[in-house]
């Protein structure tokens, strides 16, 4: 198994706003141009990308933490690993910390990738043109 790093930072974005966006199922389908269905409990579950994404709430810090058990639909039934949103204001806006760990060795590649062009690209593209999200 294998661990996935990726700093990205959010500019003129507030961690609420980022937060938001990852937790809010209006948000969330606005970037990702797809439903989803989140919850906002620990313990509770998210579905998203017409569930090819399955994820179970472990940690919720509001505007701070989110720690999720994630799976993709093309993984073995039961299959998950850990995934960690942490949120940190910034000068220019927000620092986004992900770390992903258990991930199997040889998916590394195309997970991470996946995380840039189904994530962190669409998540900039709405956030920063919005400058922070708010609704201008």
């Amino acid at each position: 198994m294998a661990t996935i790093e990726h700093e990205v930072t959010f500019a003129g974005v507030t961690p609420h706003d980022l937060y938001e966006a990852l937790l809010d199922e209006g948000k969330f389908a606005s970037w990702s141009g797809k439903p989803a269905s989140i919850s906002r409990e620990v313990g509770g579950e998210m579905s998203a990308y017409d569930g090819h994404v399955l994820a179970k709430n472990r940690e919720l810090i509001t505007d701070q933490r989110i720690v999720q058990d994630w799976r993709t639909g093309r993984w073995p039934k039961g299959f998950y690993h850990r995934a960690t949103f942490s949120l940190e204001p910034t000068e220019a806006g927000t620092r986004l910390t992900f770390t992903q760990t258990g991930v199997p060795a040889g998916a590394v590649g195309v997970v991470a990738q996946e995380w840039e062009d189904f994530y962190w690209a669409p998540l900039k593209l709405a956030l920063e043109r919005t400058e922070g999200g708010s609704s201008k």
